[in-house]
């Protein structure tokens, strides 16, 4: 079981986006579990629950260089989620991103 885990300022868009990826995943038979928090608890979840991949809502975009600092070297794929994909709540698009980066990332 991959975990792919979302995470900005709040929650509330994002964890929209992680259903609908959720949602995308299962739809395939991936195993898969998608889940959005909010970024103050990376940390946390990071430590008890560690994800595959890390994507950060556009909205925390500015946190980017702060998150590759704490956690570029646990080899864990991070990125920024393309604001566009995020705006159309693109569930199977960011899904395929963030496949990729795993997939890459071995």
């Amino acid at each position: 079981m991959k975990k792919i885990y979302l995470f900005c300022s709040a929650g509330m868009s994002t964890s929209m986006l992680a259903s609908k990826m959720q949602e995308a995943a299962n739809a395939h038979n991936l195993p898969i579990k998608v889940a959005a928090y909010p970024h103050n608890k990376l940390a946390e979840i990071f430590e008890s629950d560690r994800p595959d991949c890390i994507l950060l809502g556009p909205q925390v975009k500015y946190m980017y260089d702060e998150t590759i600092a704490q956690y570029g070297d646990k080899g864990v794929p991070i990125a920024v989620i393309d604001a566009g994909d995020y705006g159309m709540m693109n569930g199977e698009k960011v899904l395929k991103t963030a496949i990729k980066m795993i997939k890459a990332n071995k």
